[in-house]
């Protein structure tokens, strides 16, 4: 009974990693595309980039460490 339990919530939570890593994804790309658009990108846009990226790797290795992939 236990493990089935634990089983399910293993799934959700790494279900819910991929969605947060896909959303955190999006947002480093988006603030990346904005600085590359930037002739001079202020010191806040950048620092807000890095924390997106940061993020993003950060969420990358988590699911590695999980062992979570992307079934398509």
């Amino acid at each position: 009974m236990f493990f089935k339990r634990k089983g399910k919530l293993r799934r959700e939570f790494n279900e819910q990693l991929l969605q947060t890593l896909e959303v955190s994804k999006n947002d480093w790309m988006k603030q990346k595309e904005i600085i590359n658009k930037c002739v001079e990108p202020s010191e806040e846009v950048v620092a807000s980039m890095k924390v997106a990226e940061a993020k993003y790797f950060f969420l990358i290795r988590e699911a590695k460490h999980r062992k979570v992939s992307v079934k398509g």
